[in-house]
């Protein structure tokens, strides 16, 4: 029989429209601007009393709080409106101090049942819902301090090996200074530089009976260990970014120092500042002998109890930039670890000086590069101001049964800290530390009355679409504007299932998408007209006209969907947000305006004997 699905597919096309409404429902419900907080120590758990504190400094500044909750170890404070976040922000942050982390955060208000179904709201961009703006400076002075550090420990050992006698190697700013007891062996050693280090302008001095020579780090080379610096802190910040699992962030250099992250529809502000700022590291050292030289030893304490210490030879024999991959597990015995793989020259010298070390104690040395607030008055006003603070203690002492190779594993840490230290190190050490310079929210890009009239612009096309369908087309108008709203339904239901983020070039995107929606029911309308006048009943047009039109509008948006997949893979930003609401667009349009109107023309005129059709136009 003309004209009549089977009853699968009518049942298909249902559950289809079911599910789109569903996972589209999500978007219904706008989130409650929020504060978050959470500690800076991972596995700390969050306090009654500092929920307590949070609600009485909010009380005491006229804060309207909605609710608050506690989701594992941070808690949201849900507001009133979104122009109290950033004085709230501020008025916790001095509150609480250091010890934590508060941010700014959007609260969801998707109900249970739809949250149960594994339904959540679209992610919107920047320019949309805004989302988290971070200002990163990269200290390139604490860098090359530390880059003059590393000379002086590799010259060291490298002097030695090549049995030129040295007798003291110093460091006076940024350059490194090398005493001898007499000229011929500052001559040789000054060959040997030479030959191995290019990167050293040399000059040689004479104090009293010293033989001195100056090493300093030439312009060119200082200039390419800053622009390393830079774009390995950039990889790492972008893979930092991939872990949190961010829609379309921006990760970008600005100027010499500087990198600009933003975070778009981010809902867990807190956790990603903690991860982005953290400067973690390791340093794996040798525990000092009884009678060593307290001036080539340090004492620290250990991380998880600060009363008590270990001290510590100061030569490094490996960092965390030398891990490959590190991945949280959990040993025999169930206790949390972290097995690390290193590069082959970390392990090389891990096995080099494990060999020799047997039954002397290795220490894990976790190294966190934080910010501390201080406040100080300027001109009668009481101002913060930001600076870093350099922390080390131990996570893990053990006697070296055996000599260590590329592979091994980190005991004692708290399930938490082992997650954390292994995403860090899986996604790279900083080359050089950084902090924060701005943070901020950031509001639509081209101002609310701007977005507002993109939003409107869609809804009054969409009327006049809708208008002129029903008037041109008349009962086929109303069933195509039916399949054009179910289009919009699935469209945004699609978005929502895969997390992908709508932009305002987006809303282009969809405004595109109506369009083509309706083009492709105009081509089938027009084709059943044709029919119609060629003398065909009212049935067989129908039939013929769905089926002819068919090949031109897959031709048409295959097409379409092929440069909207190039933009995709080609471009970024805005480009991308519009390629991934056309692509999208393009599937749900095909699906609506040919097997959704299909359906209704059925189930609307399938199996009856017709005389005329009511399509509008001369038939």
């Amino acid at each position: 029989m003309l004209n009549k699905y089977p009853l699968w597919k009518n049942l298909l096309i249902l559950v289809v429209l079911a599910l789109a409404v569903v996972y589209a429902a999500p978007n219904l419900y706008p989130p409650d601007p929020a504060v978050q907080v959470t500690p800076t120590r991972a596995g700390a758990e969050m306090s009654a009393s500092v929920m307590s504190r949070v609600r009485t400094i909010l009380a005491d500044n006229n804060v309207d709080l909605l609710a608050d909750e506690v989701n594992g170890s941070s808690a949201l404070f849900r507001l009133g409106s979104s122009s109290q976040q950033l004085g709230a922000k501020d008025l916790v942050q001095r509150e609480l101090g250091d010890d934590y982390i508060v941010a700014l955060n959007l609260a969801p208000t998707t109900p249970d049942w739809l949250l149960s179904m594994g339904a959540g709201p679209m992610t919107l961009g920047l320019d949309l819902s805004g989302g988290v703006h971070f200002l990163m400076e990269v200290d390139m002075e604490d860098y090359l301090a530390s880059r003059v550090k590393n000379y002086r420990e590799e010259l060291r050992t490298r002097l030695r090996e090549e049995g030129i006698k040295y007798r003291r190697v110093l460091i006076d700013g940024n350059q490194v200074v090398l005493q001898f007891v007499d000229a011929k062996v500052r001559d040789e050693a000054s060959s040997f530089l030479a030959r191995e280090y290019s990167e050293f302008l040399r000059k040689e001095t004479r104090i009293s009976d010293q033989y001195g020579l100056e090493l300093t780090i030439t312009e060119q080379k200082i200039k390419e260990m800053e622009d390393y610096a830079l774009k390995q802190n950039l990889t790492t910040l972008r893979n930092r970014v991939n872990e949190l699992g961010v829609a379309e962030p921006l990760v970008q250099r600005q100027g010499s120092n500087r990198i600009v992250v933003e975070l778009p529809g981010v809902q867990d502000t807190a956790e990603a500042k903690k991860i982005l700022g953290k400067a973690a590291n390791l340093e794996f050292r040798l525990e000092a002998d009884p009678g060593a030289n307290r001036f080539t030893t340090e004492e620290y304490p250990f991380r998880s109890d600060e009363f008590r210490t270990a001290r510590l030879e100061k030569t490094i024999i490996t960092t965390g930039d030398s891990v490959t991959n590190a991945q949280p597990s959990f040993d025999e015995n169930g206790f949390p670890q972290v097995n690390i793989d290193l590069d082959s020259k970390g392990g090389a010298v891990m096995t080099q000086v494990t060999r020799k070390s047997i039954k002397r104690r290795m220490a894990v040395l976790f190294v966190e590069r934080k910010p501390k607030t201080t406040y100080e008055v300027v001109d009668g006003v009481e101002t913060p101001k930001t600076i870093q603070v350099v922390e080390k203690s131990i996570i893990s002492l053990a006697t070296i049964q055996s000599t260590l190779g590329s592979s091994f594993r980190i005991t004692g840490l708290e399930s938490a800290e082992a997650s954390e230290l292994a995403l860090l190190l899986r996604a790279g050490a900083l080359a050089a530390p950084m902090y924060f310079v701005e943070e901020r929210t950031v509001g639509p890009s081209l101002g609310k009355e701007n977005i507002e009239m993109g939003i409107n612009s869609v809804i009054l096309g969409l009327g006049l679409v809708l208008v002129l369908m029903l008037v041109y087309y008349r009962t086929f108008g109303l069933i195509a504007n039916v399949a054009l709203l179910a289009n919009i339904v699935l469209l945004i239901a699609m978005m929502s299932i895969v997390g992908a983020t709508l932009t305002l070039p987006g809303i282009a995107g969809i405004v595109l998408t109506v369009g083509m929606a309706v083009d492709a029911n105009v081509l089938i309308f027009s084709r059943i007209r044709e029919e119609m006048r060629a003398g065909r009943s009212p049935q067989q047009a129908i039939h013929e006209g769905y089926n002819r039109a068919f090949v031109t509008i897959l031709d048409a948006n295959l097409t379409t969907l092929i440069v909207a997949v190039i933009l995709f893979a080609a471009g970024t930003g805005p480009v991308k947000g519009f390629a991934v609401t056309l692509s999208f667009g393009i599937i749900t349009s095909m699906f609506t305006a040919i097997m959704l109107t299909r359906a209704l023309t059925n189930a609307l005129y399938g199996g009856r004997r017709l005389e005329s059709l009511s399509i509008g136009g001369k038939v």
